[in-house]
């Protein structure tokens, strides 16, 4: 396939407001795609690299050769070449970057330079996520939408999922099967305001401590313990005390769903940011370990002993969870079973308050009867939290000044569009420790796409976990909404920016109120 009907494609999917349009399109591309394109096309589309970051900015990308007069590039023939930016290194590497960028460019039109510039640069946010993609993999290969999904909830990759059902067709879904050992996307929640309201929602339940950890999702086949984080990242190296514990659970073959926390000498939890460092620690590990110690605590199971039981109500699988895993290593929870009894829900509530006392940061309450969605934030699971909080995407940070000098403090957050991009809800510097400061410089420097000495513009990557108290309405941003009071709690760097909260989630959750003096 030519880039030029990437390119093509992608502008017009930027354009059309229409996610019926949008799907039509993508299923077009889609059947005229070879099934080995079929995962660049989509990784493309998202603004992904399967080659990651290839150490291309805007100095190497300022000044482009004249475009080609025809089409002729292919998508492999830039993957090829992206291949071959990734494997520069050492002595002349920019020089050897700077060759092969122009050789690139130089083979492709106008229209397609655009496009990769906005590849490259991580500026390619047109609405075609994967759930779009995945409705036009669907269309384009005669297959259900809905069994797509699921293959691709098992499989953890929508061009995997994509390049086997364009070539096989849909026969080729049942081949995708909960594996030990294979990470599928977790199951999310979303947000209530209360525990009452909650109870109400879901019905019979269970009421959960929301721990303030890292998720990890637990693989065992016999020995083998693999460890992999929310965003299916594999983390079993640096955790050899969750290696261990989880080895001497009586099973041989299971999958577990939960999260790490750190205890301090009282038994309360230590802070996330020092959960979160042990965790992303890959030097000197023994040391992290001894200096903080990790405690798995689980709250689900996926598969034990070669059954896969996603499906089991969340009370059979809390069974299933029992028989495996001792209470110390399990989530503490109550169970609502008859939501309109007033004991049980003032319970619900006394619940929750303990957990704060406790140090946790909330509840969650989830349905008895609900099978486990993975990779959906389902309805049947609600969180509660005693503060208004958001999971919020870093599109911009100012340079500080006096004491912040040199450092990238102010933060311009956003929300999730439907459309793929982000809709900028507010700015904030509250709350960032000299820690935090210096972490966020760090991280947000990689990120960086430009910098004009007052403001560096960065790729939507890096979540960032917001607390406010309410939304009033402004003119400044596109929503008509900005945060009122907003202060960062902690950076998210364990959370894919595809996790964020939506605009709609935002104003489903939270008043709008006049701005002070209206």
């Amino acid at each position: 396939m030519l880039l030029a009907r990437l390119a093509d494609v992608s502008r017009q999917i930027a354009a059309e407001p229409s996610r019926t349009r949008k799907v039509e399109a993508l299923a077009s591309l889609f059947r005229d795609a070879r099934p080995q394109e079929a995962a660049l096309v989509i990784s493309y589309l998202a603004g992904r690299l399967p080659q990651g970051r290839l150490g291309v900015g805007w100095s190497l990308l300022g000044q482009r050769p004249e475009p080609a007069g025809a089409p002729v590039l292919t998508v492999e023939e830039t993957d090829a070449a992206f291949t071959a930016l990734a494997r520069v290194a050492g002595p002349g590497a920019q020089a050897e970057r700077r060759r092969l960028v122009g050789a690139l460019m130089a083979a492709a039109t106008g229209a397609e330079q655009e496009f990769l510039v906005r590849l490259l640069t991580g500026e390619v946010r047109q609405g075609a996520l994967d759930a779009v993609a995945l409705e036009g993999v669907a269309k384009a290969a005669g297959a259900p939408a809905g069994e797509v999904r699921r293959a691709v909830m098992l499989d953890g990759s929508l061009p995997r999922v994509a390049e086997a059902v364009l070539a096989e067709g849909p026969a080729a879904l049942s081949s995708f099967r909960l594996q030990v050992g294979r990470p599928v996307q977790p199951m999310l929640a979303h947000t209530s305001a209360s525990v009452a309201d909650a109870v109400r929602a879901v019905g019979a339940c269970s009421v959960e401590e929301k721990l303030d950890g890292v998720r990890i999702q637990v693989h065992r086949s016999a020995e083998d313990v693999r460890i992999h984080t929310r965003s299916l990242d594999d983390i079993t190296a640096r955790l050899p005390d969750v290696v261990e514990t989880v080895r001497g659970l009586p099973g041989d073959r299971f999958i577990l769903d939960g999260e790490v926390i750190a205890l301090d000498p009282a038994g309360r939890p230590l802070p996330f940011q020092d959960i979160a460092s042990r965790v992303g620690s890959r030097t000197d590990v023994a040391a992290a370990t001894a200096a903080v110690p990790l405690s798995p605590v689980f709250f689900d199971i996926l598969a034990i002993e070669g059954r896969d039981v996603l499906e089991l109500p969340g009370r059979e699988r809390h069974s299933e969870l029992a028989a495996l895993v001792p209470e110390p290593m399990r989530v503490r929870r109550f169970v609502v079973e008859d939501p309109a009894s007033t004991a049980q829900r003032e319970a619900a509530e006394d619940f929750l308050a303990a957990t704060l006392d406790r140090g946790h940061e909330g509840v969650m309450v989830k349905g008895l009867d609900a099978p486990y969605v993975a990779g959906r934030r389902g309805r049947s699971w609600l969180k509660v939290k005693p503060v208004h909080t958001l999971d919020l995407v870093v599109l911009a940070a100012e340079w500080g000044h006096g004491r912040r000098t040199g450092l990238l403090s102010n933060l311009h957050l956003g929300a999730r569009a439907a459309d793929g991009g982000f809709v900028m809800l507010g700015k904030t510097f509250k709350g960032l420790t000299d820690e935090m400061l210096r972490w966020q410089t760090e991280r947000l420097r990689e990120l960086a796409v430009d910098d004009n000495g007052f403001q560096v513009r960065v790729r939507p990557e890096l979540v960032v976990e917001i607390a406010y108290d309410g939304l009033q309405r402004s003119t400044r941003y596109p929503a008509g909404v900005a945060l009122r009071f907003a202060r960062v709690l902690r950076h998210r760097p364990d959370k894919p920016a595809a996790e964020a909260d939506t605009i709609d989630d935002v104003l489903a959750a939270t008043p709008v109120v006049a701005p002070p003096g209206e």
